[in-house]
Protein backbone atom coordinates (compact mmCIF):
# COMPACT_ATOMS: atom_id res chain seq x y z
CA UNK A 1 0.00 0.00 0.00
CA UNK A 2 1.11 3.46 -0.64
CA UNK A 3 1.72 5.71 1.37
CA UNK A 4 -0.23 9.68 0.63
CA UNK A 5 2.12 12.35 0.60
CA UNK A 6 1.18 15.81 1.47
CA UNK A 7 2.99 18.82 0.62
CA UNK A 8 2.46 22.13 3.08
CA UNK A 9 3.34 25.49 1.55
CA UNK A 10 2.77 28.51 4.30
CA UNK A 11 5.56 31.05 5.75
CA UNK A 12 4.27 30.17 9.50
CA UNK A 13 6.33 27.92 10.99
CA UNK A 14 3.68 26.54 13.73
CA UNK A 15 1.11 26.40 11.69
CA UNK A 16 3.68 23.96 9.05
CA UNK A 17 4.49 21.80 12.29
CA UNK A 18 1.06 22.26 13.53
CA UNK A 19 -0.26 20.31 10.07
CA UNK A 20 2.61 18.64 9.40
CA UNK A 21 2.45 16.74 12.91
CA UNK A 22 -1.69 16.08 12.08
CA UNK A 23 -0.95 14.70 8.66
CA UNK A 24 2.06 12.50 9.82
CA UNK A 25 -0.29 11.35 12.43
CA UNK A 26 -2.80 9.70 10.16
CA UNK A 27 -0.02 8.04 8.37
CA UNK A 28 1.00 10.81 5.65
CA UNK A 29 4.39 11.42 4.55
CA UNK A 30 5.02 15.00 4.60
CA UNK A 31 6.96 17.66 3.29
CA UNK A 32 6.60 21.45 4.14
CA UNK A 33 8.07 24.25 2.96
CA UNK A 34 8.16 27.77 4.21
CA UNK A 35 7.82 29.34 1.08
CA UNK A 36 6.62 29.13 -2.71
CA UNK A 37 10.27 29.18 -4.17
CA UNK A 38 11.08 26.55 -1.88
CA UNK A 39 8.30 24.48 -2.91
CA UNK A 40 8.50 24.76 -6.45
CA UNK A 41 12.12 23.69 -6.13
CA UNK A 42 10.99 20.52 -4.28
CA UNK A 43 8.69 20.08 -7.23
CA UNK A 44 11.21 20.50 -10.10
CA UNK A 45 13.46 18.32 -8.18
CA UNK A 46 10.86 15.51 -8.68
CA UNK A 47 9.01 15.11 -5.60
CA UNK A 48 5.00 14.24 -6.24
CA UNK A 49 2.65 15.05 -3.46
CA UNK A 50 -1.14 13.50 -3.72
CA UNK A 51 -1.96 16.46 -2.22
CA UNK A 52 -0.35 20.43 -1.56
CA UNK A 53 -1.79 22.88 0.37
CA UNK A 54 -0.94 26.42 0.39
CA UNK A 55 -1.02 30.02 1.61
CA UNK A 56 -1.81 32.87 -0.40
CA UNK A 57 0.13 35.56 1.37
CA UNK A 58 3.62 34.61 1.62
CA UNK A 59 7.02 36.80 1.20
CA UNK A 60 8.13 36.17 -2.72
CA UNK A 61 6.58 34.45 -4.41
CA UNK A 62 2.53 34.37 -3.19
CA UNK A 63 0.42 31.12 -3.17
CA UNK A 64 -1.49 32.33 -6.41
CA UNK A 65 2.18 33.09 -8.14
CA UNK A 66 3.18 29.17 -6.75
CA UNK A 67 0.14 27.43 -8.05
CA UNK A 68 0.88 29.47 -11.71
CA UNK A 69 4.17 28.04 -11.63
CA UNK A 70 2.98 24.64 -10.87
CA UNK A 71 0.55 24.72 -13.35
CA UNK A 72 2.57 26.22 -16.29
CA UNK A 73 5.95 23.71 -15.56
CA UNK A 74 3.24 20.72 -15.78
CA UNK A 75 4.29 19.84 -12.13
CA UNK A 76 2.68 17.51 -10.13
CA UNK A 77 -0.41 17.84 -12.29
CA UNK A 78 -2.17 14.71 -10.47
CA UNK A 79 -1.72 16.73 -7.06
CA UNK A 80 -4.89 17.50 -5.37
CA UNK A 81 -3.50 21.70 -4.99
CA UNK A 82 -6.08 23.19 -2.13
CA UNK A 83 -5.83 26.93 -0.85
CA UNK A 84 -5.16 26.51 2.88
CA UNK A 85 -5.43 30.83 3.82
CA UNK A 86 -6.68 33.34 5.40
CA UNK A 87 -7.12 35.49 2.59
CA UNK A 88 -10.93 34.95 1.44
CA UNK A 89 -11.91 37.95 -0.67
CA UNK A 90 -14.32 37.20 -3.48
CA UNK A 91 -11.52 37.91 -5.59
CA UNK A 92 -9.29 35.50 -4.17
CA UNK A 93 -11.88 32.70 -4.52
CA UNK A 94 -12.49 33.37 -8.38
CA UNK A 95 -8.43 34.16 -8.74
CA UNK A 96 -8.60 30.16 -7.12
CA UNK A 97 -11.30 28.76 -9.21
CA UNK A 98 -9.84 29.97 -12.15
CA UNK A 99 -6.30 28.44 -11.26
CA UNK A 100 -7.97 24.95 -10.86
CA UNK A 101 -7.44 24.35 -7.02
CA UNK A 102 -9.58 21.79 -5.51
CA UNK A 103 -10.56 23.50 -2.60
CA UNK A 104 -10.16 27.05 -0.65
CA UNK A 105 -10.42 26.53 2.88
CA UNK A 106 -10.12 29.12 5.79
CA UNK A 107 -7.50 27.94 8.17
CA UNK A 108 -8.80 30.55 11.01
CA UNK A 109 -12.05 29.22 10.79
CA UNK A 110 -10.67 25.37 10.69
CA UNK A 111 -8.70 22.80 13.09
CA UNK A 112 -6.36 20.59 11.90
CA UNK A 113 -8.86 17.29 12.09
CA UNK A 114 -11.50 19.08 9.95
CA UNK A 115 -8.66 20.29 7.14
CA UNK A 116 -7.49 16.85 7.41
CA UNK A 117 -10.86 15.48 7.02
CA UNK A 118 -11.58 17.34 3.79
CA UNK A 119 -8.00 17.03 2.02
CA UNK A 120 -9.40 13.12 3.23
CA UNK A 121 -12.38 14.07 0.94
CA UNK A 122 -11.17 15.60 -1.85
CA UNK A 123 -8.43 12.66 -2.40
CA UNK A 124 -11.03 10.07 -2.47
CA UNK A 125 -13.28 11.67 -4.94
CA UNK A 126 -9.91 11.89 -6.86
CA UNK A 127 -8.24 9.00 -7.34
CA UNK A 128 -4.44 9.14 -9.01
CA UNK A 129 -2.15 6.55 -9.11
CA UNK A 130 1.45 7.44 -9.61
CA UNK A 131 3.33 7.19 -12.85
Amino acid sequence: MNQKQALFVDDDRFLLDMYALKFARAGYIVQTADSGTIALKLLEEGYDPDAIMVDIAMPGMDGFEFVENIRRAKLSERAAVMMLTNQTTTADVARAKALGVDSFMFKATLIPSEVLSMVEQILLARPRTKA
